[in-house]
């Protein structure tokens, strides 16, 4: 199976095409444009540079939240409309849930965790065991204190993984962190978790945003 994915739901837009366990290729830029200026160009090169076409892709799959408003709807868009030309299926993954498979080479307690406003984050707990990758709480929309108090609660070491993590410093946490590599939001988390995932429907694909305001 080949997967196309993409990450547009924070600061960095990303893209991937994975092909069974092999990571035929990836691009990830830290920018300050648009997405929408950005993600097809980074995607129409990828698959160019992995010798793929749109129609060789069996599953698109995209980050569906929580992060930027504005960025999310361009990614799902981007999937939903090359879904429906190649009549393929799509899978969107929670952007928490793609940066834990960042680090899913990594055994023990993940924390997704990504900033929201003010005191406030995005966050959800996972567990690897090396290979993969299991949900143990929902996505929510915690303060940082609440975080620092269930990081505390397993008892084990735990990893956080995403922008968040700065404000659980500014609140003295305790926690070890993702190296930088491996910290931001990135398509090749996405494809992995969307590997594991139940396709959908292009129409079916929908944004999951936690809250009705934007952020980024």
């Amino acid at each position: 199976m080949i997967i196309l994915a993409v990450d547009t739901s924070g600061c960095t837009a990303s893209a991937a095409v994975a092909e069974n366990d092999t990571l035929l290729g990836y691009r990830m830029i830290y920018t300050q444009r648009a997405h929408s200026q950005i993600l097809l160009p980074m995607v129409k090169q990828l698959l160019a540079d992995t010798g793929r076409t749109v129609q060789d892709v069996d599953l698109f799959a995209a980050a569906n939240g929580p992060g930027s408003y504005t960025g999310l709807r361009i990614g799902i868009a981007a999937m939903q409309a090359m879904g429906f030309a190649g009549q393929k299926q799509c899978a969107g993954v929670s952007t928490l849930e793609g940066l834990a498979w960042n680090l899913a080479g990594r055994s023990g307690i993940l924390c997704g965790c990504l900033a929201a406003r003010k005191n406030l984050c995005y966050c959800a707990f996972f567990e690897s065991d090396g290979v993969s990758v299991t949900r143990l709480t929902d996505d929510k929309i915690m303060e940082a204190e609440e975080i620092q108090a269930q990081i505390e609660n397993y008892q084990a070491p735990v990893m956080v993984v995403g922008d968040g993590a700065e404000i659980l410093r500014q609140n003295g946490g305790s926690f070890l962190e993702a190296p930088m590599h491996l910290r931001n939001q990135s398509a090749c988390g996405i494809a992995m978790a969307a590997f594991h995932s139940e396709p959908v429907r292009p129409e079916d694909l929908t944004v999951s945003y936690l809250q009705a305001v934007k952020i980024g």
